[in-house]
C-alpha cells in the first residue's frame, strides 16, 4: 500500500494541476462557441423577421403597436431578452418591455451586421444588429436582437465542474486500478479492465451492456456505470449537434413522422400520379415515372408512412395494372406504397382539366395577358370531379384523423368536401401557382366557392409572402371571414386556416447529377450534337411551351443582343428546349406557331451556312439530357413573365457542380426571391434582358463562382425535403395543439359533471 499511495499521490496532485490549468481554456472556449451560435441564431431571425416587420411599417401611423406586439411574440422563444427596431438616423423606433437601458442602435453602418457583448452587473448581454430592407432593396433600419447570456454563465459553471469530476474521476480510476494491481491476480483485473474500456460496447444494444457489466470484475462496476453514462451522455449530445447540422432529405422526413406525427396515416391528392404505365407499340407495358419535383418532395413522405397516393390514372396501360379497388403498389422493384388511380372520361377530364384549371384558373393566376375562359360546363365537371376525389379521399382514409396532402390549383373545392366527410382530419393544401390580386381573381363567376373550398385546409400553402398577402386581401374583399395578419390565419364558419409560406424546392443532391459525365466533356457532346464549333458560347432555355413562360420576349431579348454586339453572330447560339403542352387548346397553338415563326424569322437575319442562334427543340427531355444541357451551357435564361416558383432556376444552379455558368432570371418569378446572385431582369425589358445576356457572356470566371456558389448552398440547404418537412412540422405542431384542447375540454366536462 505506501508503494501504491507513493504512485497515487504524485498523480493526484499532476492531475489536480492539469484541470486547474486547463478550467480557463474550456472556459473560454465555451463562451466564444455560444456568441458565434448566437451571431448566426440573431441572423436567422432577423432573415425571417425581414418580410412581415417590412409588411408591418408600410403604415407608419398604425405601426408602433403592431410592430411591438409583433417583437413581444418573438421574444417569447428561449433565450431572446428584448428586440428593438432603430431607424437608419440611429433613432430607437420600436422596442419590446424588456429592452435594456444599456443598450444603444449601432452607430456603425446601418447596411452591415454587427455583434457585440455587453457585460452588464446583471449578467453579460448579446446584441445583434442586423439590417432590415424593404421594397427596392432600401435599408429601413435595424433589428437589435439582444440575447440574455446568463445561461452561458449557468453552464460555464457546469463545465468547469465537469472538469473537475472528470480528472477526479481519472485519478479515482488509476487509483483503483493501482490498488487492485497488488491485490488481485493480473489475468483478472485485465480481463475486468477488457470488458469496461470497450469502446464497440457502447454500439450494442442495452441488454448487452447490462450483460457486459455483469461480467465487469465487482471492484470495476461502479467505475463501469459511470464511465459508460459519461460516454453515453457524450455520444447523444454529438448526434444531436450532427443531426441539427444534416442536410434536410428522406430520412429526416421519416424521422419527423416517427417522432413528431407519431405514424399517423397520410394521404396525398394530385391531378398527376408518381408512376404512369403505358403500353408500347409491340404490346409491352413499361412504366414511367414523371420528373416533377412534386413526386420527388412527397414520395419519400408516403414510403415512410406506407401511406396512399391518389391521383387520376391517365396512362394508357393504367387500367390493366391495378386491382379490383383500383390500387397498384409501387415503387415497382421495392412496393412501399399504393397509388389509387381515379378515372375521368374524356369529357371529364376535358372540362375539368383542360377547361376549368387550365383555360380558366391557370391565366386568371398568371398575370401574363391571357384572358381566361370560364364555361359553365367546365365548372360542372370541376365540381364532379373534386367530390369524386374527395369521395375516394374519404374511403381510403383508415383513421377518422389522417393527414391529407391536396397539390394545386386542380382541387380548390376538395378540401372543403373532405371536411365535411372527415371533421377531425388536418387537411394541407399547397398551391403551386401564383395567387392573383383581388382585382383579377374577382372576375371569376365562382370565386365566392373557390375560397371557401380552399378555406377547408388546416394549413394553406404558398410559395412566396406576396401570394399569401394577395389571398388575404381576396379573402378580405369577397368573403365574411376574419383575416389576422399577424397570425397569418383566416377564420371562416368556426374554422380557422394557417396560411403559410412554403417555398418549393428540388432534390439535393439531384438524381439526375449522378448519370453525368465532366462538365467539359458534356459542353463537347453538346456541341458536337448540335453541329456548333467547340468555342461557340451557348445559352439554354428550358420551359413546357406554355404562354406564361416568355419564350418569346426570350427570342426577342437574344435578337437584340445580335443587333447590339455583332461580335456574337456566328459566336453564340441559344438553344431552346420546350416540351409540348396541353396542345389541345387553341391558345397553345397559337404560341406554337408564334414560337417557331419567331425563331425563323431570327434564324433568316442572323444565320449562315453552319450556324443558327436559335435551336428551338419542341419536344421531351428526360432529366439526365436536361441536366446535360446545363452543364454544357454558359448561362440559362429563365424568362417567366409570371411564376410560382420556376424549378428550372434552380436545377440550373444544382447541375453546376463545376460552379460556372450565369443564371439569367426574370424578376416575376419566385426563385427570384431566393436567387438573388443570378442576373434578374424585367423579361418585358428586351434592352435590359440583352444587356444581362451580354454580361453573363463576359463575366469573368472567379465572379461566375462567387455567384454560382453562394446559389448552390442555399438551393442546397432549402431543398424540396425542407418544403415537405416544414410543412410536416406545422401540421404535427397543429394536431398536438388540438389534442391538448381536446382533453382541457373533456376534463372541463368530467369537472362539470362531478360538481353535478
Amino acid at each position: 500500500m505506501p508503494i501504491s499511495l507513493r504512485f497515487v499521490v504524485p498523480l493526484a496532485l499532476a492531475l489536480a494541476a492539469i484541470a486547474y490549468a486547463i478550467v480557463p481554456v474550456v472556459d473560454r472556449l465555451t463562451f466564444q462557441w455560444f456568441v458565434r451560435d448566437l451571431d448566426q441564431r440573431g441572423a436567422l431571425i432577423a432573415k425571417t423577421a425581414q418580410e412581415p416587420l417590412s409588411e408591418l411599417m408600410r403604415e407608419p401611423r398604425a405601426a408602433k403597436p403592431r410592430v411591438v406586439r409583433y417583437f413581444e411574440r418573438i421574444i417569447q422563444g428561449e433565450r431572446i431578452f428584448a428586440l428593438g427596431f432603430c431607424d437608419p438616423s440611429g433613432r430607437l423606433l420600436y422596442a419590446t418591455s424588456t429592452f435594456p437601458g444599456a443598450v444603444h442602435c449601432n452607430s456603425g453602418p446601418v447596411n452591415a451586421e454587427r455583434n457585440i457583448v455587453l457585460q452588464l452587473s446583471d449578467g453579460p448581454l448579446h446584441v445583434s444588429y442586423n439590417p432590415i430592407s424593404g421594397e427596392g432593396g432600401a435599408i429601413l433600419g435595424q433589428l437589435v436582437i439582444v440575447h440574455d447570456m446568463s445561461f452561458v454563465q449557468r453552464r460555464s459553471a457546469d463545465t468547469k465542474k465537469y472538469v473537475f469530476y472528470l480528472f477526479a474521476g481519472i485519478a479515482t480510476v488509476v487509483a483503483l486500478i493501482t490498488v487492485i494491481i497488488a491485490e488481485i491476480s493480473w489475468r483478472g483485473w485485465v480481463a475486468g479492465l477488457k470488458v469496461l474500456l470497450q469502446g464497440q460496447t457502447l454500439l450494442r444494444s442495452p441488454e448487452s451492456l447490462r450483460q457486459d457489466l455483469r461480467n465487469t470484475a465487482p471492484e470495476l462496476r461502479p467505475i463501469a456505470k459511470d464511465l459508460q453514462a459519461l460516454v453515453r451522455d457524450l455520444e447523444v449530445e454529438r448526434q444531436s449537434r450532427d443531426e441539427s447540422q444534416t442536410l434536410w432529405g428522406p430520412e429526416a422526413l421519416r424521422r419527423i413522422l416517427r417522432q413528431d406525427l407519431h405514424g399517423d396515416e397520410v394521404l396525398i391528392v394530385s391531378n398527376r400520379e408518381p408512376y404512369i404505365h403505358t403500353r408500347r407499340k409491340d404490346n409491352v407495358i413499361e412504366i414511367q415515372r414523371p420528373a416533377s419535383g412534386l413526386v420527388t418532395a412527397l414520395e419519400p413522405i408516403v414510403r415512410a408512412c406506407s401511406g396512399t397516393w391518389i391521383a387520376h390514372g391517365a396512362g394508357s396501360a393504367d387500367r390493366d395494372t391495378v386491382d379490383s379497388h383500383d390500387h397498384v403498389m409501387v415503387p415497382p422493384e421495392h412496393p412501399a406504397y399504393r397509388i389509387r388511380r381515379v378515372w375521368l372520361s374524356k369529357e371529364e377530364e376535358q372540362g375539368y382539366y383542360f377547361g376549368f384549371a387550365n383555360e380558366g384558373l391557370w391565366p386568371l393566376c398568371h398575370i401574363a395577358h391571357t384572358r381566361p375562359v370560364f364555361r359553365a360546363e367546365d365548372w360542372e365537371h370541376y365540381k364532379r370531379v373534386n367530390q369524386r376525389f374527395a369521395d375516394i379521399v374519404a374511403d381510403e382514409a383508415k383513421t377518422p384523423d389522417p393527414i391529407i396532402l391536396v397539390q394545386d390549383y386542380h382541387f380548390a373545392l376538395l378540401p372543403r368536401m373532405v371536411r365535411e366527410r372527415l371533421p377531425r382530419a388536418t387537411i394541407i393544401t399547397f398551391w403551386h401557382i401564383p395567387w392573383p390580386n383581388p382585382e383579377a381573381f374577382g372576375i371569376m363567376p365562382w370565386r365566392e366557392e373557390v375560397l371557401e373550398g380552399l378555406l377547408g385546409s388546416s394549413i394553406l400553402g404558398f410559395h412566396t409572402q406576396y401570394h399569401c398577402n394577395n389571398f388575404f386581401d381576396t379573402v378580405d374583399r369577397f368573403l365574411e371571414a376574419r383575416v389576422d395578419r399577424e397570425t397569418f390565419s383566416i377564420s371562416y364558419g368556426g374554422e380557422t386556416t394557417e396560411v403559410r409560406r412554403y417555398p418549393i424546392s428540388i432534390e439535393w443532391p439531384p438524381a439526375p447529377l449522378a448519370v453525368q459525365v465532366p462538365v467539359a466533356e458534356a459542353r463537347a457532346r453538346v456541341r458536337q450534337r448540335l453541329g456548333l464549333p467547340p468555342d461557340v458560347r451557348l445559352g439554354v432555355g428550358v420551359d413546357r411551351l406554355d404562354y406564361t413562360k416568355g419564350i418569346l420576349e426570350r427570342f426577342s431579348a437574344v435578337e437584340r443582343l445580335l443587333e447590339l454586339e455583332p461580335r456574337w453572330v456566328g459566336n453564340f447560339a441559344f438553344l431552346q428546349v420546350a416540351a409540348p403542352s396541353r396542345a389541345s387548346i387553341d391558345e397553345y397553338q397559337n404560341l406554337d406557331a408564334r414560337v417557331r415563326a419567331l425563331a425563323e424569322r431570327i434564324n433568316a437575319r442572323f444565320g449562315r451556312p453552319g450556324y443558327q442562334p436559335i435551336l428551338l427543340k419542341i419536344e421531351h427531355h428526360d432529366a439526365a439530357q436536361v441536366y446535360e444541357l446545363y452543364r454544357a451551357a454558359d448561362l440559362c435564361y429563365v424568362s417567366s413573365l409570371h411564376d410560382g416558383m420556376n424549378l428550372v432556376a434552380k436545377e440550373f444552379v444544382a447541375a453546376r457542380d463545376d460552379e460556372q455558368g450565369v443564371l439569367v432570371l426574370s424578376q416575376f418569378t419566385g426563385a427570384a426571391r431566393e436567387l438573388a446572385e443570378a442576373l434578374i431582369v424585367n423579361p418585358y425589358d428586351i434592352e435590359q434582358s440583352a444587356a444581362a445576356m451580354h454580361l453573363a457572356l463576359t463575366m469573368s470566371p472567379e465572379e461566375q463562382r462567387t455567384r454560382m456558389r453562394s446559389m448552390r448552398n442555399l438551393v442546397q440547404e432549402f431543398n424540396v425535403y425542407r418544403w415537405a418537412g416544414r410543412m410536416l412540422i406545422d401540421a404535427a405542431r397543429m394536431r398536438h395543439r388540438r389534442r391538448v384542447l381536446s382533453r382541457a375540454r373533456a376534463a372541463r366536462r368530467r369537472a362539470g359533471g362531478a360538481a353535478v
